[in-house]
């Protein structure tokens, strides 16, 4: 996965850019290819900023709103930037239940961001999600496309180990 790369004034490098356009050119006009090109734009960038959102309006000759409203309604989509590994924790109705408010926060804690957020090295991001599907292993987790379940808030600083070593 690409990641969104800043010049010294923070604005999204012009290599980038170029490599947004190209994605954008194969598909110039084409407002059914807008969620294609959304993809390809979030694997280039790691998520989906503003300025390429207007990039990708103007290429396929859609509202800027448009665009917004398709990543804010797609769960794939970001508008943040994402760590190389995505920790996200159940807080559906049986994690919740068991401790996973707890879990969430022993990770906030050991990370030193909150969830929603990106540490400073992309190393970790931390998203809150309703439900990954294992209720019967609750409270649990996934790391990437690592899963574990009934997860306590002392164990949280031996998983993380193995991913900060990587």
């Amino acid at each position: 996965m690409g990641y969104r790369n800043e010049s010294e004034n923070g604005d999204l490098s012009a290599d980038l850019m170029d490599e947004l356009r190209k994605i954008i050119d194969r598909h110039r006009g084409d407002r059914s290819a807008l969620i294609q090109v959304l993809q390809e734009a979030q694997i280039l960038y790691g998520y989906l900023p503003l300025e390429v959102q207007k990039e990708v309006a103007l290429g396929l000759g859609v509202p800027v709103a448009e665009v917004y409203g398709v990543v804010t309604f797609y769960s794939f989509f970001s508008l943040h930037p994402k760590g190389r590994n995505k920790v996200s924790i159940c807080l559906g109705t049986a994690c919740y239940v068991r401790g996973a408010n707890l879990v969430l926060e022993r990770f906030e804690k050991e990370l030193g961001i909150r969830s929603g957020e990106c540490t400073p090295d992309r190393k970790f991001s931390i998203d809150a999600c309703r439900c990954i599907g294992a209720c019967g292993l609750a409270p649990v987790i996934m790391i990437n496309e690592d899963v574990y379940g009934r997860v306590t808030p002392d164990e949280i600083p031996g998983i993380l180990a193995k991913y900060k070593e990587g």
